[in-house]
């Protein structure tokens, strides 16, 4: 399992408020960060590749959380995503949780929701480097 202190957390949200809240947060729960104003910025930074977790709005002008998510997934560069909005709806919920999405957060939500659901991202995202290692496991 990755160590909290070596795991790259990205914040995507065009509110800098809630991005620098959400980013500062994370910061102080052990792990790296990297906060970008959107989608566009997140795609093209170096550092997606390393990506562990990815914690992005649904709703920015452009690219939203959920675009995101499935973009990443269809070019098969997978980053496990957690979602967070303040306008929570049952449908985008469902649609997010169907398609993969780690966990999808109503703002404001409990720090330690947050924490549970980015250790699990992170672990699923070793789980997921590991099945597609060309090397032998057991």
């Amino acid at each position: 399992m990755t160590k909290p202190e070596s795991a790259l957390i990205a914040i995507v949200d065009d509110d800098a408020a809630a991005r620098d809240a959400v980013a500062s947060l994370v910061s102080a729960m052990g792990y790296r960060t990297i906060a970008c104003e959107g989608a566009a910025a997140f795609l093209s930074s170096e550092l997606r590749p390393t990506t562990a977790c990815l914690i992005s709005d649904v709703r920015m002008p452009g690219i939203g959380g959920l675009e995101l998510y499935r973009s990443l997934a269809d070019s098969g560069r997978m980053v496990p995503t957690i979602l967070m909005t303040a306008y929570p709806d049952e449908t985008t919920r469902a649609a997010a949780l169907a398609t993969g999405v780690h966990g999808y957060l109503a703002k404001p939500f409990d720090p330690e929701t947050l924490l549970a659901c980015i250790r699990q991202a992170v672990q699923a995202g070793t789980t997921i480097q590991k099945l597609s290692s060309t090397e032998p496991t057991e």
